[in-house]
C-alpha cells in the first residue's frame, strides 16, 4: 500500500481548488509531492520558478506536502521520486474524458502508477487557472478564488503588464 502520492500540473497560478485537493490529499497519503510541470508549450504566465513559489508559500502550513518543479513525463518523475499514485482532480464531467485518456496512458507507460480521482469542494469546482489569470489580468477581483499570496503576484503581473 502506497504512503506516497503525486499531485501533478502546471498550477499557472495555484488557486484555492487546487489547494482544496492538495490539503484533502494530505489527509489520505502520509506524503503529497506536489509536482509544477515547466510545460512551457502551455505559454505559462508565471515562470516555473515563481509558480513553485508561490505554490510552496500557499502550502507550507501543511508539513507533508512537498512541493518541485520538474519538466519531462509526469510517470517517469512519479518514478523517479518513489510515486506510485497520481492523484487527479475532476471538476466536471468534461474534465473525465481528458483525464481517462491520461490515466490510461500512464499507465501503458508505467503501469505500477495508479490514477486516484479526487472532486473540488463545490465551492471550488467553478475554478480553473486560466480563468482566474482572465480575471485578474482584466482588473477583476480574485481574491474568493486564490491565495492572498497568489493575489498579490497577479496584480504585480497585470500592473507590470499596463492592466487596471
Amino acid at each position: 500500500m502506497s504512503t506516497s502520492a503525486l499531485y501533478p500540473g502546471t498550477f499557472d497560478p495555484i488557486t484555492n481548488g487546487h489547494q482544496d485537493l492538495i490539503r484533502r490529499a494530505a489527509s489520505i497519503f502520509e506524503r503529497v509531492v506536489v509536482a509544477i510541470a515547466a510545460n512551457p508549450s502551455k505559454a505559462p504566465l508565471f515562470s516555473l520558478e515563481e509558480r513553485v513559489a508561490l505554490a510552496r508559500a500557499v502550502l507550507s502550513d501543511i508539513p507533508n506536502v512537498e512541493v518541485r518543479g520538474y519538466s519531462g513525463l509526469t510517470v517517469k518523475f512519479a518514478e523517479e521520486h518513489g510515486l506510485d499514485v497520481m492523484v487527479r482532480g475532476l471538476r466536471a464531467v468534461s474534465d473525465f474524458e481528458f483525464e481517462f485518456q491520461l490515466a490510461t496512458m500512464s499507465r501503458q507507460i508505467a503501469g505500477h502508477v495508479e490514477t486516484v480521482f479526487l472532486t473540488p469542494t463545490e465551492q471550488f469546482s467553478f475554478i480553473s487557472s486560466s480563468m482566474v489569470r482572465e480575471i485578474a489580468l482584466l482588473g477583476g477581483d480574485v481574491s474568493r478564488f486564490v491565495h492572498p499570496v497568489v493575489e498579490a503576484a497577479l496584480c504585480r503581473r497585470r500592473d507590470a503588464a499596463g492592466g487596471k
